[in-house]
């Protein structure tokens, strides 16, 4: 009584004082402090519980601590499993405290390990627990126990239940199924912003921005208020897709229509906004005016932009901002490691991670989940502790062999620059993305896709390699990081011509190699030339590239390794070799190239989004 009256301390003294406390008083105990926001005093009350053994906790002990263990220290985590496991009789309110711990501490392999434990123990899931692990099958890609999980839900009528809609939503949205997601908001009787938040914030991460402004609107037109969390989700929707108008004209309507404040995460997303489109400037003298103090997220945006578009001289003073606010976060150092070593300013690299070493920070390192079956496995760089590793690094380096063939070059400067040089190519190869996607390779059907999570952002050189494995294993990837979803598809299994054919066609034509490319998998080819599936076009580009690397001058096809998507831009227009070269002199501004080539030919992007020369 005294706890739940606020005050807490009263309890505690009566506590004390009690000469027999049975396991009832410790959980009140317990429940008091954390119903007080005192998690720190109730987690001490439990760790004297447990190391009493005398009484056992029990099922009501787990509901009392679980509002303590939001951001739980990792020895508490293992202090809670531990009597978890110790009980006799777990119940199903004991199996999900314990789910919600992993959940919310961001354990996700663990949380779906667990669920799956409960499945053969044959406890029967209730809608708290299938709510409290679905985000857990979104993040770790576990799309299978999803869909079974979804199975249960309408075998037995859940449907009506919103708040499971809603995780089922987000769970297929965060395995790269936007169809499938959409599904499930179209089916849903009721909705409120909540569940519009959710399929704008699903179309944002999947970089489809307009749809996300459609449904936003859509949303508002039905007569409903978007609330500060709808409009995170439609700022960061527009980031995503570049469109820098719209997003500006739902940041500044967020007070001229809907009278909500906005709030640092806003800012955030309009740093992130503003970075992405180039306006690095404009970004860094938004920040400056901001009403409210910017917190590390902010110059987060900023830094990563300024790396991005290798601004220097603001990415600097982000970067003191930043390690001012947190000393300790190991990702902004890497960020400012990555934009001296773009700029060559090599002792400044070394010294950034001297003062890493000093200060015993290490960098967070890159782990993927893959699902198979009913278990989630999970990969570190260079792991070879899985029963498959032989299999796996066989596959791997098979798989970079025929990459190779088709003009892939690891793009060294994506690994630590720690690494010494002649190591970087072996680093690079053994990412757990590339590892995870050689698993999969190996153990799933011909077709079936490939999805992997990260708990870090992909590496612009594993992003290249996915696509190029997607193109020759004829498989579609998912790649979801902590920032989107990465999509890697290719309809068809890309072949190369033979030598025979490469002996016929002397032509310097990209269009003539591209269409060789088609009659060799029966593609329609009309769809393609006029440009109306970019997706796959984009796929093209490596295998334009490798005839170029093959029969032309190797110094401009540095220039072209480099710049790959320039050449699916070309390849629409069916431009000569030569001329494609002086674009992209021209447009990436190499002065060598732009003096040996001059300057007669330009490209211009018109009002409707196309590309045209003038």
């Amino acid at each position: 009584m005294y706890a739940r009256c606020g005050r807490p301390d009263d309890a505690y003294q009566m506590f004390e004082e009690m000469q027999y406390r049975d396991v009832v008083s410790w959980n009140a105990m317990i429940s008091g402090f954390a119903h007080a926001g005192l998690f720190g005093r109730a987690m001490d009350v439990f760790r004297e519980l447990v190391a009493l053994q005398c009484p056992k906790p029990d099922a009501g002990t787990m509901a009392s601590i679980l509002p303590s263990m939001g951001k739980a220290r990792v020895e508490d985590i293992a202090l809670l499993k531990g009597v978890f496991d110790e009980m006799r009789f777990t119940g199903l309110i004991s199996w999900n405290a314990m789910l919600a711990v992993y959940t919310n501490n961001e354990m996700h392999v663990e949380a779906v390990e667990l669920f799956m434990r409960m499945q053969k123990d044959g406890i029967e899931p209730d809608a708290v627990t299938l709510a409290t692990v679905l985000p857990s099958c979104g993040e770790v890609s576990a799309l299978s126990l999803g869909k079974r999980i979804h199975e249960v839900i309408k075998r037995r009528r859940m449907c009506s239940s919103m708040l499971l809609e809603n995780a089922l939503m987000d769970m297929y949205a965060n395995c790269g199924c936007l169809k499938e997601a959409r599904d499930v908001f179209d089916s849903m009787g009721t909705r409120d912003v909540v569940s519009w938040t959710s399929i704008i914030s699903a179309y944002g991460r999947h970089g489809h921005g307009r749809e996300a402004i459609d449904l936003f609107e859509k949303m508002c037109g039905q007569g409903l208020e978007p609330d500060s969390i709808a409009f995170v989700a439609i700022l960061a929707a527009c980031s995503h897709a570049g469109l820098l108008d719209m997003g500006k004209h739902y940041f500044y309507s967020m007070t001229s229509e809907f009278h909500i404040a906005p709030k640092l995460e806003h800012y955030a997303c309009m740093v992130d906004l503003l970075g992405r489109a180039g306006c690095i400037r404009e970004a860094y003298d938004f920040i400056m005016v901001m009403p409210i103090k910017p917190n590390e997220r902010v110059w987060g945006a900023l830094l990563g932009a300024c790396r991005i578009h290798s601004n220097m001289d603001i990415g600097l003073l982000a970067a003191d901002s930043l390690l001012r606010l947190a000393p300790k976060q190991t990702g902004y150092y890497v960020l400012l490691s990555n934009i001296y070593a773009r700029a060559g300013r090599w002792a400044d690299v070394s010294m950034v991670r001297s003062v890493m070493e000093s200060k015993g920070i290490k960098k967070l390192p890159g782990v993927s989940n893959a699902e198979l079956g009913d278990s989630v496995h999970t990969f570190h760089i260079g792991d070879t502790s899985h029963p498959q590793s032989k299999m796996i690094y066989k596959k791997l380096s098979e798989l970079l062999r025929r990459i190779r063939e088709m003009g892939y070059n690891p793009e060294v400067e994506a690994t630590l620059h720690d690494v010494e040089e002649e190591d970087k190519e072996g680093h690079l190869s053994v990412h757990s993305e590339k590892l995870a996607i050689a698993f999969l390779l190996i153990n799933t059907n011909p077709g079936t896709p490939i999805r992997i999570t990260m708990n870090l952002r992909t590496c612009s050189d594993c992003h290249h390699a996915a696509k190029l494995i997607s193109t020759i294993a004829g498989r579609e990837i998912i790649l979801k990081d902590v920032n989107r979803i990465h999509y890697m598809k290719c309809n068809i299994h890309m072949q190369l011509p033979s030598q025979k054919e490469r002996r016929q066609t002397r032509s310097t034509n990209l269009r003539d190699w591209y269409k060789i490319a088609l009659s060799k998998d029966e593609m329609l080819e009309e769809e393609l030339l006029q440009g109306k599936n970019y997706v796959n076009s984009s796929y093209y580009a490596s295998f334009i590239l490798s005839q170029i690397q093959a029969n032309f001058q190797k110094d401009i096809c540095l220039i072209l390794g480099h710049q790959q998507g320039a050449v699916v831009l070309i390849m629409h227009f069916g431009l000569s070799f030569d001329r494609a070269v002086r674009h992209l002199a021209l447009h990436f501004s190499n002065e060598r190239h732009h003096e040996r080539y001059g300057d007669e030919d330009r490209m211009e992007c018109t009002n409707s989004g196309k590309w045209r020369w003038r």
